[in-house]
């Protein structure tokens, strides 16, 4: 092997190294954000041990963004605070009957050690008051590696409302249709 060989060996492992590296993160990235939406649905079911306070960075920020969630949301400033508004929602407190989150729309952006997804999400929610409603929302949000480097934390979640609308929820013992 020649010399200049070698220079070029190693550009390939490492261009290699780093697009396995961005596909890890990728990974990581949908995965945090899976298991947020997943811990926000009613019924939820978390593993032994999951919580939403562990999917954010202690200095995280979330945002509620348009005319529509920058009233309704705001800023919210640290993880206490963000799982606290979070908690206003979420059993045992009496909000949702049924919510379910859908994503779609993915683009994930890694740049060494912050990434930035984005989706659509969809969300079907039938409240207490046994009104219901669908509600369309362009998510933004940036994350960061955490310190042990296990997983990727939201550092920055904004939600933007698109559309909302009236539907229907069949009853839990209405199976048929």
């Amino acid at each position: 092997m020649t010399q200049t060989e070698n220079p070029q060996k190693q550009s390939t492992l490492e261009g290699l190294q780093a697009r396995i590296e961005a596909l890890e993160a990728e990974r990581a990235v949908r995965k945090t954000i899976s298991r947020y939406m997943a811990l926000c649905d009613v019924p939820s079911a978390a593993c032994n041990g999951e919580s939403l306070a562990a999917l954010f960075a202690d200095d995280a920020i979330w945002e509620g963004i348009g005319s529509q969630y920058a009233r309704k949301f705001g800023r919210l400033e640290g993880r206490a605070e963000i799982v606290a508004m979070l908690q206003r929602y979420l059993p045992p407190t009496p909000h949702f009957t049924t919510n379910v989150h859908f994503l779609t729309a993915e683009t994930i952006e890694v740049a060494g050690s912050s990434a930035k997804g984005r989706w659509v999400m969809l969300q079907a929610s039938g409240y207490v008051d046994a009104q219901a409603q669908l509600i369309s929302a362009r998510l933004e949000v940036d994350f960061s590696p955490a310190p042990d480097g296990n997983q990727w934390l939201i550092q920055h979640f904004r939600t933007e409302r698109l559309f909302d609308a009236p539907w229907h929820v069949n009853p839990r013992n209405d199976m048929t249709s």
